[in-house]
């Protein structure tokens, strides 16, 4: 009985380790890993009469996918609002990972998440270099459908290898060898809303070592300007240009989620609803005559779900910051910590300008990075990082 228990606990936790190598690889790989170790758990936990396991960032995303349905149920569309809200669905990566990712397996997990990160750097570069993936109009996108998705992992990937390097002596090395691939591919993505939570992760971690290494800071600028591609360094310029097409789309963007928001302030106009009426509330500002989302992420959850679906979601990042920062005060759990923290301040960074929360593959793997901590510490504490609100 015990060997039957410790061969099913192996095979589940290999299809955790498949499933999070595949985030960076395939959408649908992916899914269907997911869907298989969620199976396999279940079999765990009811075979072993296990109680289910939920770490406190749990609750605030249960209560994100109840008002979810209060916001579908008020759609005009309801049935296309349902469809588009199966995401909630991937909120039980969290207990996943905090059963099968205990302990030292935590460790795994993340080198799994940098080793794959670095091959897929590769592939972007590679795109970049001789594909003739080098411009606006084709970007390196790895093996991911879009060049968003494909930069925000590497954002991700990028705050968990900075912060090994700068707190795991033992992991050190291979991140600090894979840590520049990483960096080369995100920035010839072109993505400026990535290169800003990467930028905003790392400034963090060099906060949380030593806050003076923030002098570093404007000595890596310069060198980028020194080295980058002329293409790479004009996106960089187009920042801070008010007459580019995409920021005043933006600034369109920002009045035209108000105006829902002021509509529709307690349920929003529904899951997948802001492209349908994206129109009706366009002005003559909008470069763009439609839009998938509002390329922010607090103001598209207003405008999609509500003021009380915003409410919960910044009550979610409060509760993931709470907690990692008391786990970054355990040595042992600090550099996936400190990852966790880096990874949530990027999301939240490149989030004003991207709706990276919508993101599948995005949101899994931040899932991921944000739990791992809880369950690095799994085996010997059930209560003492617990943050509650």
């Amino acid at each position: 009985m015990c060997n039957a228990k410790t061969n099913l606990e192996n095979v589940t936790s290999v299809g955790l380790l498949l499933f999070v190598g595949a985030l960076q690889i395939s959408i649908a790989i992916s899914a269907i890993l997911l869907t298989i170790t969620l199976l396999l758990w279940l079999v765990l936990i009811i075979r072993e009469k296990e109680l289910p396991e939920f770490p406190i960032i749990f609750w605030p995303l249960l209560a994100y996918a109840a008002i979810t349905m209060v916001s579908v149920a008020a759609s005009t569309d309801p049935l296309a609002s349902l469809f588009d809200s199966k995401e909630i669905l991937l909120f039980l990566v969290v207990p996943l990972v905090y059963r099968l990712a205990r302990g030292k397996s935590a460790s795994a997990v993340a080198t799994t998440i940098i080793s794959v990160g670095g091959l897929a750097a590769i592939y972007g570069i590679v795109q970049y270099g001789i594909l003739n993936y080098d411009n606006l109009g084709q970007r390196p996108q790895g093996s991911m459908g879009h060049y968003m998705t494909f930069s925000g992992l590497l954002m991700l990937v990028i705050c968990l290898a900075t912060a090994r390097v700068l707190f795991d002596r033992q992991t050190r090395t291979w991140s600090s060898l894979v840590l520049p691939a990483l960096i080369v591919g995100l920035t010839l993505t072109f993505t400026r809303s990535a290169w800003v939570g990467a930028c905003a992760g790392i400034s963090l971690l060099f906060v949380l070592k030593d806050f003076r290494l923030i002098a570093v800071i404007p000595i890596l600028a310069a060198a980028f300007f020194v080295v980058a591609p002329e293409g790479i360094t004009e996106r960089v310029y187009s920042v801070f240009d008010l007459q580019d097409p995409t920021n005043r789309d933006r600034m369109a963007m920002a009045r035209i989620g108000v105006r829902m928001v002021s509509d529709h302030p307690l349920t929003g106009v529904g899951p997948d609803m802001v492209q349908e009426l994206y129109s009706s509330y366009r002005d003559e500002t909008a470069v763009n005559k439609t839009n998938p989302h509002l390329h922010n992420v607090p103001l598209h959850i207003a405008a999609e779900r509500g003021l009380p679906a915003l409410g919960i979601w910044v009550w979610f990042i409060a509760v993931v910051i709470l907690q990692l920062a008391k786990i970054f005060k355990d040595p042992l759990a600090r550099p996936l910590a400190a990852g966790g923290l880096a990874a949530i301040v990027s999301m939240l960074s490149a989030g004003m300008f991207e709706y990276n929360f919508g993101d599948s593959e995005f949101l899994m793997l931040l899932l991921v990075l944000i739990t791992l901590p809880a369950a690095a510490t799994n085996l010997y504490t059930s209560s003492k990082y617990e943050t509650h609100s």
